[in-house]
This record gives C-alpha cells, structure tokens and sequence, in this order.
C-alpha cells in the first residue's frame, strides 16, 4: 500500500501595516489579525484533507528585519509555552493535523532577565503534542534590510528530524537552504520531506527559489516544500515577497505551486514510496566518501 501523504503550505500576505508607533499594543494587534488569518487558512487545509500545513517564516507578523529596532523584541514568545504556540498545538488536537509553527522565540535562560531570541519553528503532532523545535542556524545581515543578527542568535540545537508516526520531516529556515550540509545531515537521520519556511523577495532571489530547493531534494533523495510568503510590507516597502510556494519530489521536480500575488493554499499528496525508488537509481548516500570531507568543518 502506497504511503502517501497530503500536505498544504501556507503562503499569506500580512494582514495589516506594522504601526509606525510601534506601541506593544499594535504589535498585539498585528499579532493577533495575523494569527486569526492563518487559522483560519489552517482549517481550510484541514478540511481539504491535509495531513501536515506548515506556515511561512514569522508567520504571525510581518519580516520586521528590514529595520532595527529594539520593539520588535516584545514579539517573540517562548516555544511551547507562549500563547501562538499554545493555541497552535489545540487546533492541531482539534483538526488532527500536524503543524510546522515558525514564530519569533524567545527564550529566559536564567530566570533572571537574561534572554536570548531566535528565528524558530515548533512542530506539532496530529495530537497536538510539542514534538520539539528547530532554531535557524545560519542568520543573514545584509542590505537591503536583511538585518537578521540584530534580531536572532543562531541555531544551536542542530538539525533535527521529527517522528510524526506517519513520515519523518525536518525544517529549514529561509536563509538555511544556501547551505547544503543541514539539509544532508537531516536526510542521514532520516528525513522524508524538509520544510522550508521562507521570506523572499522579487529579484536575483526568483532564480535561486526555483533551483535551490529541487536541488536539495535531488541531491538527498527527499521531498522539500518551499514556503514564501506574498506582498509588499509597510512600512518599510523592502520588495516584492514573491510567494510561489511549491512542493518538489526526489526528482527535482515541481509538483504543485502558488502563485505570486495572493495568499494560497498550496496543497498536493506526496508519494512516500518515491523516495526508495529514486534513492536505487541514484544512490547518492551509499556513495558518500565522508572520510574525504574534513575540510567542510574545518573553521
């Protein structure tokens, strides 16, 4: 019996303007329009039979990076205890879904005061149990507006693959897809489809965004899904986030995909099986020569 697997990808515009104030109070507002929309967009998954949805980069807000400003702090939630996540793990109970939560974290390391923040991604069981998290590890700082190392630490629990009872995943955060080694070490463990939550702009990037994902799946034997969200941000009007979202299989090839403009929900069913048979005919892991790589982990 063939293993296949529905999935939908969550592409949306955010839902209103960050507040040029930039009070606690509009930024709970941001918040809470940006949470109410994806739920929303989560239960028409849902009901359209979607095993897992996942949801873009920051999802409850917009990519605030493109200034740097101490406010945006006052965001972040830690993972699982704040309130997105929470209500994210009941609606996943609810729906019986899985779901991939990318939020600003924040985490108390002492219990004094001393807070260190990251670009992050819960996921959740069709139970509704937190089955653990992913923290981007390689963090962006570039003009125009990418301004990421004010804002994030990176990474440092590595690169997990989570047990959903029915297929493995993994998560990779936007930035990370430039870098091939987590995507490889999460398909030595395992990985049967990697998220990659995304925000991305019009530009040299429509190149990257159609070549890099496929290239990761063919080169692991994995399905990847690249998520990105749509719409220019006031206030900052850093670009065009160019949406076209899409599924990729083992093969490199697109199987289902957003358009550019408008909020999408892209779903389509993936073919577990496949990934057993492309890895026969092109059997990448067992012709691995690990012993000859030291030099990518030299400093």
């Amino acid at each position: 019996m063939a293993r296949v697997v529905r999935c939908s990808l969550i592409q949306a515009a955010n839902a209103v303007p960050a507040d040029l104030e930039g009070t606690a109070a509009s930024l709970d507002g941001i918040k809470q329009a940006m949470v109410q929309k994806h739920v929303a967009m989560v239960r028409a998954a849902a009901a359209d039979g979607a095993q897992i949805v996942c949801l873009q980069e920051v999802f409850n807000g917009p990519y605030f990076c493109a200034e740097q400003t101490t406010r945006w702090q006052h965001f972040a939630e830690p993972i699982p205890d704040g309130p997105t996540v929470q209500l994210m793990m009941s609606l996943a109970r609810e729906l019986g879904i899985a779901l991939i939560v990318p939020i600003y974290e924040v985490e108390d390391t002492d219990g004094e005061g001393e807070k260190n923040f990251y670009n992050s991604a819960a996921v959740i069981g069709r139970d509704g149990a937190f089955l653990g998290k992913y923290r981007k590890a390689h963090i962006p700082h570039a003009a125009p507006g990418f301004w990421e190392k004010y804002y994030f630490r990176p990474g440092n629990l590595g690169f997990p693959v989570f047990d959903l009872g029915f297929c493995r995943i993994g998560v990779y955060l936007c930035y990370d897809r430039h870098f091939p080694e987590g995507a490889r070490v999460m398909g030595l463990n395992g990985a049967e489809i990697v998220f990659n939550p995304s925000a991305v702009i019009a530009g040299p990037n429509d190149f990257l965004w159609k070549i890099e994902p496929p290239a990761l799946a063919v080169a692991n034997g994995y399905f990847v899904a690249a998520i990105n969200r749509v719409g220019a941000e006031a206030p900052w009007n850093l670009g065009q986030f160019f949406g076209q979202s899409y599924f990729c299989n083992p093969r490199g090839k697109i199987l289902a995909e957003g358009p550019r403009d408008k909020d999408e929900i892209v779903t389509t069913d993936l073919d577990l099986d496949l990934i057993a048979e492309v890895r026969r005919a092109w059997p990448f892991y067992r012709d691995r020569r690990p012993e000859l790589y030291g030099d990518l982990v030299k400093p």
